[in-house]
């Protein structure tokens, strides 16, 4: 499989995995912007990529930004149809500031098939033993 990906700045940096058998691309930063506590804003990366057919881009979060800086992304679904520039949407849920730096790694894509769900209307579903117990339900032991 290829990740087709365009550079818009000269300045943007390839997607690219860390290790051998990473299931995320790292994404970088293509502007330096201060995130202030519990403040979201939306970072430019200055790529834009096609991705294969009957595959999706999944944002997700960089594990050591998350646990040591509290940052978070969001509005992480690509569709194989978007062309525009990749941007990621972060929230700062710390309490100190923090400086997206450019050129440094903001978030991981996640290039995965798509299983196509065919919707079937009905009266009632199959009983399981959850039911319909919500969050928490099965307990936090």
């Amino acid at each position: 499989m290829h990740l087709r990906v365009k550079k818009l700045t000269p300045t943007a940096v390839l997607p690219k995995y860390a290790n051998p058998g990473d299931a995320g691309l790292d994404i970088y930063a293509d502007e330096t912007v201060v995130l202030q506590p519990h403040e979201k804003k939306t970072i430019r990366t200055g790529i834009a990529f096609a991705l294969p057919p009957n595959h999706v881009g999944l944002v997700w979060d960089k594990s050591g930004l998350a646990s040591k800086f509290h940052l978070h992304t969001f509005a992480g679904v690509i569709d194989e149809s978007y062309r525009g520039e990749l941007q990621i949407v972060i929230g700062n849920f710390g309490s100190s500031p923090y400086v997206v730096e450019k050129g440094k790694k903001i978030a991981q894509l996640l290039v995965q098939p798509i299983a196509y769900a065919r919707v079937e209307e009905v009266i009632e579903l199959d009983e399981t033993s959850r039911g319909g117990g919500g969050f928490g339900s099965t307990g936090l032991n």
